[in-house]
């Protein structure tokens, strides 16, 4: 079989792909890329291969021999680096977030459908084993047309905070808004159902005690109240409330389907299934409850969020390689996952008003948005700079950023550091300007 050749940009979010890459018969890593030395130091000695080049800087990474480039960088900053790279010829393979503003959205779209190259959006909750036979069973009639859904991803970052913010103030997680964060717990509905979503009304947590102490300018949790193409309801919530929770349920008009909850301790491998035969007939029918067994399960094992890094990779390749049936998130359905998040905040910041999303799909309504640059990050925002939440943008001594950059020096250097920052994103500035 052919292999795809690969390059990674990002040497700790980037050791999942850069792993799938070194098992499997369908690609190959041939060029890492990262601008914290240490990190490319520490795969060079891990990976020990030679056929591997490492970067320090994207324009060189760029010209590298290869077919297709994993952005596993700062999660703010995917879209700039994926339309470089498409223009240079590569597929992509984008982590989340796809954009962070809608300028960036309208760019991203163009230069997908300009150069004719794979875009796969890496929302990896979308292929965990229950949400995963959702969508299958959704496809199969099984409950329905769509009425009603929840997703959840609840995660307390407090305790990993230094390993994945690095003591920098002004790393993307210490400055994004609440709503931003939000494929995790919109993304499987919207994968399982295949419809797009039209409005959006946002909520804020605005208790952030637990946020300033640990650096982050953001409420603690968003809530967005998306409808549908059909009609069709999602509350999706997500943010670092106390205790976590991954879970997706949803309603049609024939039954429900569920994955179990977190408590249970089966987490998203654990699917319920609650269906008539046909809508109206109200049935009292045995609830169905299952493990589902996915395609590749002996090989998706040992992957990070259930396995479900292995299935986004595995089909981002066999997409190149011309398989029909590789099961990619394109640039359209990443956007119907990010943008109800974008508008969320702006009803947020609107006091709590319906916001109508966009449909990038439409040329014409690409123009509206072309310069429109509205985000919490100033580097990209520019005059049109947004508060960081709905109480405006807190002021955080020096201090906590301090004592975060040396908790994750202590935990790099006992090698801990490292593991928890492989599952997340990006590198390090300050050791870079050192």
């Amino acid at each position: 079989m052919k292999k795809v050749k690969i390059g990674v940009m990002g040497a700790y979010r980037g050791t999942s792909m850069i792993n799938y890459c070194e098992g499997a018969d369908n690609a190959e890593i041939v060029a890492i890329c990262d601008k914290w030395e240490e990190g490319l130091e520490r795969q060079k000695a891990k990976l020990n291969d030679p056929n591997i080049t490492y970067y320090n800087n994207f324009e060189d990474f760029i010209k590298h021999d290869m077919d297709a480039v994993v952005l596993a960088n700062y999660a703010n900053e995917h879209a700039p680096f994926a339309i470089k790279a498409m223009k240079a010829g590569k597929h992509v393979f984008s982590e989340v977030l796809p954009v962070q503003t809608m300028k960036e959205a309208v760019e991203l779209i163009e230069t997908v459908e300009e150069t004719g190259k794979i875009y796969a959006y890496g929302e990896n909750y979308c292929y965990m084993p229950a949400p995963y036979e959702m969508r299958r069973l959704y496809k199969e009639g099984k409950i329905g047309e769509f009425e009603y859904g929840e997703g959840e991803y609840v995660h307390n970052c407090e305790p990993i905070w230094p390993s994945i913010t690095y003591g920098e103030e002004d790393h993307w997680r210490n400055n994004m808004y609440s709503t931003f964060y939000c494929t995790h717990s919109m993304g499987p509905i919207i994968h399982i159902t295949g419809l797009r979503p039209v409005s959006v009304i946002g909520f804020e947590g605005t208790k952030i005690e637990r946020q300033l102490r640990i650096g982050a300018k953001a409420g603690s949790f968003g809530i967005e109240m998306v409808t549908l193409e059909n009609g069709g309801i999602i509350k999706s919530i997500h943010g670092g409330l106390y205790k976590n929770s991954i879970w997706y349920t949803v309603y049609g008009s024939k039954g429900r389907m569920e994955s179990s909850r977190e408590d249970a301790g089966e987490g998203v491998e654990r699917l319920y299934v609650n269906a008539d035969e046909y809508s109206g007939e109200y049935a009292s029918r045995p609830v169905e409850s299952y493990k589902p067994t996915q395609s590749a399960a002996g090989k998706s094992a040992a992957f990070g969020h259930g396995g479900s890094d292995f299935y986004t990779m595995y089909n981002f390749v066999q997409k190149i390689l011309g398989d029909p049936n590789a099961d990619t998130i394109d640039v359209y359905e990443a956007l119907d996952m990010f943008l109800p998040g974008l508008f969320a905040y702006r009803s947020v910041l609107k006091g709590g008003i319906p916001m109508q999303i966009p449909n990038l799909r439409d040329k014409a309504e690409r123009e509206k948005w072309r310069n429109d640059t509205a985000c919490t990050d100033p580097k990209t925002a520019g005059d049109q700079l947004l508060p960081t939440s709905s109480l405006g943008t807190p002021e955080i001594g020096q201090e906590v950023y301090d004592k975060m950059y040396k908790l994750w020096r202590k935990e790099v250097e006992a090698d801990d550091g490292y593991v928890k920052a492989a599952m997340t994103q990006g590198s390090s500035k300050k050791d870079e300007e050192k």
